[in-house]
Order: structure tokens, then sequence, then C-alpha cells
């Protein structure tokens, strides 16, 4: 019978990833686990779907018949004001989920070359952290120690002093 990974019990869900980021919404710096920058993901991917049919649907934005060109109507900047304002916190993430891997937030970089950078990148997002604490910062998914375990230590100290 396969066992479950210690650090697959402590996955995050949707809401609380969605809150964590909003509240590091400009912190390049500590980790994030897979489950928070995937739930990022999808929440981006969601929200763009229901705005951009919400510009489509009230005509923000259309094709000229004649000259082939875009029209932009006055919903289409519901969509830029999304973009800018998940930009940010979804580089923030996404630095986070690297530093996770223990590289350094610049592997955001290899995204922008055409072809294969956005698969290099993506393969770094969905391996796995490393486990224990890394030059980033502590394992997010690392137990809580229990309180009685650094008494325990000291006790352990005072008596052989």
């Amino acid at each position: 019978m396969a066992t479950i990974d210690q650090h697959e019990r402590h996955i995050m869900g949707f809401g609380t990833a969605v809150k964590t980021v909003f509240s590091k919404y400009a912190t390049f710096s500590g980790r994030a686990r897979r489950s928070e920058f995937w739930w990022w993901a999808l929440f981006t991917v969601l929200l763009s779907i229901v705005v951009n049919t919400v510009v489509l649907a009230t005509g923000g934005i259309s094709v000229d018949p004649q000259t082939m060109l875009p029209v932009y109507g006055p919903t289409y900047g519901l969509s830029i004001i999304l973009s800018l304002a998940l930009l940010l916190p979804s580089l923030a993430v996404t630095v986070r989920r690297l530093h996770d891997t223990d590289r350094s937030g610049l592997w955001w970089f290899i995204g922008l070359v055409p072809f294969v950078g956005w698969i290099v990148l993506l393969v770094f997002t969905v391996q796995a952290g490393t486990p224990g604490a890394n030059r980033f910062g502590r394992d997010p998914k690392a137990a809580v120690a229990p309180d009685t375990a650094p008494t325990a230590a000291a006790g352990t100290e005072s008596a052989q002093a």
C-alpha cells in the first residue's frame, strides 16, 4: 500500500492560496508551494475568462469589417486593468515558486526564450520544492515542531551542565 508523503498532507486550498498571493502582492523573497502557485494560476485563468467574456459581450473589442483591424470599446479597459493588477502578484509567486526549487528568480526570464523557454519554466514550477530550508528560506510545507521539543532539548542541556 502506498504511503502519503508527509509534505502532501499540507496542500494549500484554493481560497488560502489566492489570499496568500494577494497578501504577498509584491513579495519576491521566500518560497511558494506548488499548490499555492497552481491555485493562483487557475484563479488568474478563470478571472481572465470571466472578464474577457464580459468585454466581448459588451462590445469591448470588435473587428472593423472594412479594414479588418480591431476596434476597442470602453469596456476593453477592464481587460487591461485586470492584466496590470495581476501582473505583479503573478511574477512574485512565480519567483517564490522558483525559490522553492532552490533556483534564483532570474530563471523567470527563461520563459521569454521562444519555443522552449515556457516549457523549461513549466518543468521548474512542477518540480517538488527542496525539502527543509534552502538559501531562500524555510520549507513552506514543513510541519511546525511541537512546543515540547525545545523544552526537552533545553532540559537535556541543563542536566549535562
